[in-house]
């Protein structure tokens, strides 16, 4: 052990491989059943499950380990609704006023529109703000990546418990932070409804590309 860094004995458990192909491709089989939902059941759902989903989030590395996000769980009825209606006065600007043609061609095929009824219905909505800095002195780096990574934690995390979500970013999306009364040192990263699917719940015909058009080995 160091005295400038201390250390700690490795925790990790060396597999054979057969268990790691298995591991692998039943870990592949798994996510790949995952989708975007937008047609939330408001059955409530076990939010100490949601509570360790976001504690494995908080697992992910950072920038010198610096872990600049924060997760904010809202369950509040009023407060919903409020970023709903926040969130569909941008939404409407953008499908109306700011969106290319080309965009909202690339869109079309999944039937979204500024219309967000899901954020009223999903019995919970995560926040996530990306801190931009500390909030006492000093620095954070990489913010965007580390958060970007701690998000995908979040969403495996969720999956694998049994729960549904939607990557929802609508932009500018600085009317959180206010609604939330969250700090001017974090920026909001990404919302995501967590929830049930609503019965007969549908999702748009998608394929996603074969490892072969994704994978470059040298």
């Amino acid at each position: 052990m160091s005295d400038d860094h201390p250390t700690v004995d490795l925790n990790f458990e060396r597999r054979s491989e057969s268990e790691m192909r298995r591991r692998a491709r039943a870990f592949y089989e798994e996510i790949s059943q995952r989708r975007s939902v937008r047609e939330f059941s408001e059955e409530p759902i076990p939010l100490d499950v949601v509570r360790d989903c976001i504690r494995t989030a908080g697992t992910a590395p950072s920038g010198a380990n610096k872990q600049p996000w924060t997760f904010v769980l809202i369950t509040d009825d009023a407060v919903k609704s409020e970023i709903r209606r926040a969130a569909e006065q941008k939404e409407r600007e953008f499908y109306e006023e700011r969106a290319t043609e080309q965009w909202l061609e690339d869109l079309a095929h999944l039937g979204t529109d500024w219309r967000k009824p899901y954020l009223e219905e999903a019995p919970a909505l995560i926040a996530v703000m990306a801190q931009t800095r500390p909030a006492d002195e000093g620095l954070h780096y990489y913010v965007k990546e580390s958060v970007g990574i701690a998000c995908g934690f979040l969403i495996a995390a969720l999956h694998r418990a049994g729960l549904a979500t939607l990557t929802h970013t609508p932009s500018p999306m600085g009317f959180l932070r206010d609604i939330l009364d969250r700090p001017e040192n974090e920026t909001p990263y990404l919302l995501l409804p967590v929830g049930y699917p609503a019965n007969g719940c549908e999702v748009p015909d998608i394929d996603k590309k074969a490892v072969n058009e994704i994978l470059v080995e040298v």
